[in-house]
């Protein structure tokens, strides 16, 4: 069957992405019942999801693709989820529900979701042409604090995937701890260059509010000043931690996405460009994230209608399962370097 092919029959894929909310409702009832309940997502999505990907088989088909109102619904949900989250967080650091060392525990458990869902559907959104969806993916970046994804990813990344010019991709023998630095500082600079081009080719001044970068520097500023002053200090520094965190797992997910692979600048992008993995936890907790391959080859295409390629550098685990192995270089490199000089020899012949 043609990978492009939608099929009519029954599916119960659609249904199958709604996994995506069940990590932040633990969050949410842990924040509002303060205790070992703030560590309940933390556990589950580290832990429990971590076990459940290396023991579950994958799901390599493509032909389960319907076309009906669930991903809307499910983005509309994932949206409202994340705006709960936070303000379940706030109200129980605020309340005294939590309390002590235990907000750092919230913060963290609050901080994963924001990275495996608020992240991940921002990802989804901020490709979308309809401005209302355009703009729930920015708020849903805004509640991370992450000032430079929605310019960067759209246009730096898509465009130099696997190039030098890309600090999204990670380098062959590159380390995930050289690579936050050298992504994050590169994406920073980047998108702040291009916000400065931006502003002068429509007349604006470059420090001015026009400028995306310096316009969401102000916010997180102007948020985390009237938190701290009106409801409590305690409460913008669990902000500031769950944003921090879910940007640390951003950026693993980016780091093991490309790692190794690479282009030539004037190569059109393809399958082979991305790393992609088709076992079950990260495809629908993650709503197909892990069919990265697909999503560089075709951009604008929706989550739930991604598909897998034969072709695609296929990753050791999915992205529960590899987030401990990218955390140690050595075990990192000995599961993936090899597959690397694999793909790297089949491209010279």
């Amino acid at each position: 069957m043609d990978l492009g092919t939608i099929s009519k029959k029954k599916s119960f894929r659609n249904w199958k992405y709604f996994l995506n909310l069940f990590p932040i409702s633990l969050v949410i009832y842990g924040n509002l019942n303060g205790g070992w309940y703030t560590l309940m997502n933390f556990i589950f999505t580290f832990a429990i999801l971590g076990i459940a990907e290396i023991i579950l088989p994958e799901d390599h088909t493509n032909d389960d693709i319907v076309d009906d109102e669930l991903p809307e619904i499910l983005m509309s949900l994932s949206v409202l989820a994340q705006f709960l989250s936070i303000s379940s967080l706030i109200y129980g650091v605020s309340s005294g529900i939590i309390k002590d060392n235990w907000i750092i525990a919230a913060a963290i458990s609050t901080g994963t979701s924001s990275g495996t869902l608020a992240i991940v559907v921002a990802h989804e959104l901020i490709h979308r042409k309809e401005k209302a969806w355009n703009f729930a993916g920015r708020f849903l970046l805004f509640s991370v604090f992450n000032p430079y994804f929605y310019v960067h990813h759209l246009r730096i990344h898509h465009k130099y995937v696997g190039t030098d010019e890309d600090p999204v991709s990670a380098k062959f023998g590159e380390n995930y701890y050289h690579y936050l630095i050298r992504s994050v500082s590169g994406q920073l600079k980047q998108s702040f260059q291009l916000e400065q081009k931006r502003c002068l080719s429509k007349g604006k001044s470059i420090f001015g509010l026009h400028n995306y970068i310096l316009s969401c520097l102000v916010g997180y500023i102007l948020v985390l000043t009237l938190v701290g002053y009106f409801i409590a200090w305690e409460v913008s520094i669990a902000l500031l931690l769950q944003a921090f965190l879910a940007n640390i797992l951003l950026e693993y997910t980016n780091y093991i996405e490309h790692y190794g692979l690479s282009r030539k600048d004037n190569e059109r992008v393809d399958e082979r460009h991305s790393w992609q993995s088709d076992k079950l936890i990260s495809r629908f907790f993650l709503i197909d994230l892990s069919r990265h391959s697909d999503h560089h080859f075709h951009a604008a295409k929706p989550f739930n209608k991604l598909v897998s390629y034969p072709a695609s550098p296929v990753l050791p685990g999915g992205y529960a399962s590899m987030l401990l192995p990218a955390l140690i270089p050595p075990l990192w490199f000995s599961l993936v370097n090899n597959k690397c000089r694999a793909i790297a020899e089949s491209e010279k012949n």
